[in-house]
């Protein structure tokens, strides 16, 4: 009865179906596929019906026979496939990563008449392994150190102080311009402390008022201050037995800093709003990009509490101090930005890179990744060039700095006007990207073209006029 009633949509339900499916005749010779298998490998019925399977090149298919040389397929030698990944070539000649299951057919006799493959694509696990792959490389390459990249003498002993400091139990403070890296710095002296099994709570300080600060780190119980509705566990709470990461400590009112004071001290806090002390076994890592040494003189930093977390300090370099980690860093960005956006940039051109290495990176790391982003936008393919970098970097570079101020102040007046005109006709009236060809601000252009007399419309009508 089924037989009979559904048996005419068999090609409707095959079609239905996601995976991919190919029909074979005991000789390799493709009889059938489904519109699933046309989508996978991007070949139609006509491009494969009634040709040999080996067009599809794969991988695991064919074996040799020790006689003759001769090709042979292992569904008919084996009898079944069962979840075996393979790789196809599709039609435009990529790669196809499949997982394919398969069976012999035979007829009522027992024949062997053909065979059945199931195909599920695999290429957006394949792809998220990569991925994996890569980020782990990253992490354990030999010029890095628990996610943080460098080869610099600056960045080696930084690596063997967080070694040896990790094992301590005593506070660490993490110093450094903003952007350096120093919450990489402190994640990774949690993971290699004895603490790892532990929580790691982060706070930035800088980021809250007094009374949201206390409550964040403390908690607070029901009716402590208006919209207290209910009890709170705060960040010290919350990270016994691990770390608490204080970023910014510089910024702590004087208030909070008495009662961390005497959580260092007692190992025990106060929610707000209570007076019942919570124990804590928390070790602190702190970090700021002020000088605490000045604050302390300004009366904004507790001299006891500086003594008390400043156990085992860290400094961490600013980028222009670590130059021979910049290539590094821009190779590593630039790969993951491309395994982010799926763009086929292949790196950068020689000449920008020593723009990278010249300019003095005010925002460090965390500024070479944003360029590296902003480069990402304006490249379409191919190279990374000076063209696809911001305008306030090529301010540092030799060229601009150094050669073209002598080299502008021995031309005339009039050879200045026949270059800013050239420019500008040249960029079709583009000021920024005139200014960026002439090596000076866009300031600077515009009081150019003031003192000069030039009237930028009418000189790029004109020069349309001309080149029609």
């Amino acid at each position: 009865m089924l037989e009979t009633t559904y048996g005419k949509y068999w090609q409707t339900v095959i079609d239905t179906m996601l995976e991919g499916l190919m029909l074979v005749d005991p000789d390799g010779k493709i009889i059938f596929v489904n519109r699933a298998f046309e989508q996978l490998s991007g070949y139609s019925k006509d491009d494969v019906e009634g040709k040999s399977c080996e067009i599809l090149g794969c991988d695991t298919c064919f074996g040799t026979r020790e006689e003759g040389k001769d090709k042979y397929c292992a569904l008919f030698k084996e009898g079944k496939v069962r979840r075996r990944k393979c790789i196809f070539k599709k039609k435009d000649g990529g790669e196809l990563h499949v997982l394919k299951n398969a069976a012999i057919i035979r007829d009522t006799t027992g024949k062997v008449v053909g065979g059945v493959e199931n195909l599920t694509d695999l290429s957006p696990i394949v792809e998220k392994e990569e991925v994996i792959l890569r980020l782990r490389k990253q992490l354990s390459n030999e010029d890095g150190f628990y996610g943080m990249l460098g080869k610099s003498t600056a960045m080696k002993k930084v690596f063997d102080l967080i070694a040896s400091a990790a094992p301590s139990e005593a506070p660490v403070v993490i110093f450094g311009e903003s952007g350096t890296g120093k919450e990489l710095v402190a994640a990774a002296i949690h993971r290699l402390s004895t603490r790892h099994a532990g929580p790691f709570v982060k706070v930035n300080c800088a980021a809250l008022n007094e009374n949201l600060l206390e409550s964040e780190l403390f908690g607070h119980v029901k009716g402590a201050f208006t919209g207290a509705d209910r009890t709170r566990v705060g960040r010290f709470e919350a990270a016994n037995s691990g770390a608490i990461f204080l970023d910014e400590i510089g910024d702590l009112p004087l208030t909070t800093q008495t009662k961390l004071l005497r959580v260092l001290q007692e190992k025990e806090f106060e929610r707000v709003g209570d007076n019942q002390p919570i124990r804590t076994d928390v070790r602190i890592l702190a970090a700021t990009n002020k000088d605490l040494t000045r604050l302390m003189e300004d009366g904004l930093f507790r001299e006891d509490l500086y003594y008390r977390i400043n156990v085992i300090p860290i400094y961490l370099p600013p980028l222009r101090d670590r130059r021979d980690d910049i290539p590094l860093l821009t190779d590593a960005f630039i790969h993951r930005m491309k395994l982010k956006t799926e763009k086929n940039i292949n790196g950068i051109a020689k000449d920008a890179l020593d723009v990278f290495m010249q300019y003095t990176w005010p925002g460090n790391i965390r500024e070479l990744l944003n360029v590296v982003e902003y480069t990402f936008v304006l490249c379409p393919r191919g190279e990374i060039t000076i063209s696809h970098l911001p305008a306030q970097m090529l301010g540092h570079h030799p060229l601009h700095v150094q050669q073209a101020p002598r080299a502008r102040a021995q031309k005339s007046t009039g050879d200045m006007r026949q270059e800013l005109i050239q420019a500008l006709q040249a960029t079709g009236g583009n000021k920024s990207e005139a200014a960026r060809r002439l090596g000076i601000s866009r300031v600077t252009l515009w009081k150019r073209i003031k003192k000069l007399g030039i009237q930028v419309d009418t000189l790029i009508r004109d020069n349309s006029f001309a080149n029609h």
